[in-house]
């Protein structure tokens, strides 16, 4: 495939915008080459504006579950566009959207909207410092969170220290209230836990980490946390900006039967607009201004174009009653069709996948936590990567995302893909 116009655009783009990109991945930094342009895309495809169609499995990274320009969506937006843009008063839209996806999602009471993971994540551990009347927070390695000075951490010296700033701009003091475990280590959150009594606020974790590749949680990880929160009285965050309405109905709280008590959701929420949101009971969400003292605002929040696509995303998944087994089982698929072309070739690789999420990891022990992901090889998935890219397939370029499967995405496609996959490898 060529990508002239692509380069062009690309050139262009870097002498007013830094790096080219307005979000880093998106710069092909991980894997080398030009960003490819998109000019329109429709279901499971992508068009560039050199005029190549790719099969998508980043969707957005995430919120195209239905595929791109899912009509209904596209419908709402419209509608909602005709009768003005922006209002910065309160919608009836606003209560609708709350109301659905209150009753889809166990253990939540009250939602407030903002516009996007970054703003929810931040947001919920404000309310959670707020709520405890306690400083420190506990995230884990490999889990994203977005780009809030608080998630910017990366570990110290040792299980019990504090972590210091990965990213020049985000202070000292604000690093030292951000505690650094594990992913998957009960035993290292205890221990951090038990160094800091009674001052950590929350714990935020991925429930299903996408930002290492997929990463399941392991057996008996999510109700470790539940359990220790509930021990020490620390709040649990589930960041399902990710698997929020992907995974479940009900996000990851009803996939394992584990209530958090604060949960953040971006991506599939808004529809493919830049929507957040966060939720809890409503004894906590009601520490959050006007009704309490813990401050958070909007200008944009609850926008009505952004209502109305989220509204008729969610109306979507909660009337069809198969959306998730679907997903689940061209997933499945894709994975099963993966392993078998790869084994044939002798590349050695783990596949991770937890319903319509899925990655290759180019290693042949288990992926479990940031430092196995890490141990992957990427010079291999540059090959990988760019060896689909010429045979019209898009994933994420990089190792450390994982793919998202969507309805729109046909069999045919999937076979499409694993064909591809096998003529990829056999260049290794």
């Amino acid at each position: 495939m060529l990508y002239q116009r692509s380069s062009q655009l690309f050139a262009a783009a870097e002498q007013v915008i830094p790096g080219g990109v307005n979000s880093p991945v998106r710069a092909f930094k991980a894997v080398g080459g030009t960003p490819i342009f998109v000019k329109s895309a429709k279901g499971a495809y992508l068009y560039d504006e050199d005029g190549n169609r790719l099969i998508d499995y980043i969707n957005s990274w995430g919120p195209m579950i239905l595929g791109h320009a899912f009509e209904p969506v596209v419908e709402a937006v419209i509608e909602k566009a005709k009768l003005g843009t922006s209002f910065g008063m309160p919608t009836e839209l606003e209560t609708q959207i709350a109301a659905l996806a209150v009753s889809m999602v166990p253990n939540i009471d009250k939602i407030r909207f903002v516009n996007s993971g970054t703003e929810a994540c931040m947001s919920a551990i404000r309310l959670a410092r707020g709520y405890t009347k306690r400083d420190k927070i506990i995230k884990f390695a490999g889990c994203y969170h977005g780009h809030s000075d608080s998630f910017l951490i990366q570990a110290g010296s040792g299980a019990i220290t504090f972590g210091s700033p990965n990213s020049p701009g985000v202070t000292e003091g604000t690093a030292k209230d951000t505690l650094l475990a594990n992913f998957n280590d009960l035993e290292n959150v205890r221990t951090l836990i038990e160094a800091n009594k009674n001052e950590i606020a929350a714990i935020i974790v991925e429930p299903v980490a996408g930002n290492m590749g997929c990463v399941p949680p392991g057996n008996g990880f999510l109700e470790g946390l539940r359990a220790l929160c509930t021990e020490n009285g620390i709040l649990l965050i589930f960041d399902e900006v990710m698997t929020g309405f992907r995974l479940a109905k009900g996000g990851v709280q009803e996939l394992f039967n584990i209530n958090a008590d604060i949960v953040c959701f971006g991506k599939v929420i808004g529809g493919g607009l830049p929507v957040g949101a966060f939720a809890a009971r409503a004894e906590i969400m009601n520490y959050l201004a006007p009704l309490g003292p813990v401050y958070q605002a909007g200008t944009l929040s609850g926008n009505p174009l952004a209502m109305a696509a989220g509204l008729a995303m969610l109306q979507t998944l909660n009337e069809d009653a198969e959306i998730f087994q679907r997903l689940a089982d061209k997933t499945a698929y894709l994975a099963a069709g993966i392993d078998k072309v790869l084994k044939a070739n002798n590349v050695v690789f783990t596949i991770n996948t937890v319903g319509s999420m899925i990655s290759v990891h180019f290693d042949a022990n288990p992926v479990v936590d940031f430092q196995t992901a890490r141990n992957g090889d990427n010079e291999t998935f540059k090959k990988f990567f760019h060896g689909l890219l010429h045979e019209g397939i898009y994933i994420a370029p990089s190792a450390y995302e994982t793919w998202f499967i969507t309805d729109a995405l046909t069999y045919d496609d999937l076979d499409f893909t694993i064909q591809a996959i096998d003529k990829v490898a056999k260049t290794f």
